[in-house]
C-alpha cells in the first residue's frame, strides 16, 4: 500500500506561500507558510500535520492492541506534541510526546499502560521517525 501527500511552494522562505494536498482530498491546497510554522499566522505546518498523523496512527494501533487483549475502548483521545527546536543553522524535530486518554471497560491502569507502550512502539508513524528516507530530485528547466 502506498499513499501520497503533496506540497507546492512559491517564493522565498519568509514571504513565500505553500499549499498542501493529500491523495484522499481531505487536504486540497491547504495553505502553509513561514508565519504558520514559526509564528502564529494562519495555515498549517509540517509539525502539526506530523502530530495529527502520529496521534491518529497511535490511536488506531492502541485500539488494535486492546482488541488483541480482548478489550474494546469506548473512547480513545490522543494528542501528539511535536517539538521543533533550533539545531545549529537549521531546525530539527527533537521529540514527540503522546498524551492519550481512554475509557476502556474491563482493564486497569497497569494493563492499559502496558498495552499503550506496545502501541507506541508498534505504530508505523512511531517507526518512521527511525526509517530510511529515500528521494528522487529532478531539476526542471
Amino acid at each position: 500500500m502506498q499513499k501520497w501527500g503533496k506540497a507546492v511552494w512559491t517564493g522565498n522562505i519568509k514571504e513565500g506561500q505553500g499549499l498542501i494536498s493529500s491523495q484522499t482530498g481531505v487536504l486540497k491546497d491547504a495553505p502553509y507558510g513561514y508565519a504558520s510554522r514559526f509564528e502564529d499566522g494562519p495555515g498549517s505546518n509540517p509539525e502539526e500535520l506530523l502530530g495529527a498523523a502520529h496521534a491518529a496512527c497511535f490511536t488506531m494501533a492502541l485500539s488494535l492492541m486492546l482488541g488483541n487483549n480482548g478489550l474494546t475502548a469506548d473512547r480513545i483521545e490522543t494528542k501528539a506534541d511535536v517539538t521543533l527546536a533550533k539545531d545549529g543553522e537549521g531546525f530539527s524535530i527533537t521529540k514527540v510526546h503522546l498524551t492519550t486518554k481512554a475509557k476502556v471497560p474491563g482493564t486497569d491502569q497497569a494493563k492499559f499502560a502496558e498495552i499503550a507502550k506496545q502501541a507506541k512502539e508498534g505504530c508505523p508513524v512511531s517507526k518512521v521517525l527511525k526509517a530510511e528516507i529515500t528521494m528522487d530530485a529532478t531539476l526542471e528547466a
